[in-house]
């Protein structure tokens, strides 16, 4: 699926997690990658996925699918709670 972001809420997240979205695409595509469905999502449904982005690091990912594509919401490093759910 194609992924599409807004260009401002890439770059506010970037300003506050230090991580791009651009980083993030990998995660969508990680084999091994943990999803769950956001419960605390109003209005359309989103999931978080825990993978490794493009520089090898973990990240988790917000995102919603629209239209047959991925929408970024949100890209950051994991809590050490949310590591654990990855590693396993």
């Amino acid at each position: 699926m194609p992924i599409q972001y807004d260009p401002e809420k890439a770059a506010a997240n970037l300003r506050l997690h230090d991580v791009s979205f651009a980083d993030a695409e990998r995660v969508l595509y990680d084999p091994l990658a943990v999803t769950i469905e956001d419960p605390d999502a109003v209005g359309e449904r989103r999931f978080v996925k825990i993978g490794l982005g493009n520089s090898g690091q973990l990240l988790l990912v917000v995102y919603t699918e629209r239209d047959g594509d991925y929408r970024l919401i949100s890209v950051r490093r994991p809590t050490r709670k949310e590591r654990k759910s990855y590693e396993g």
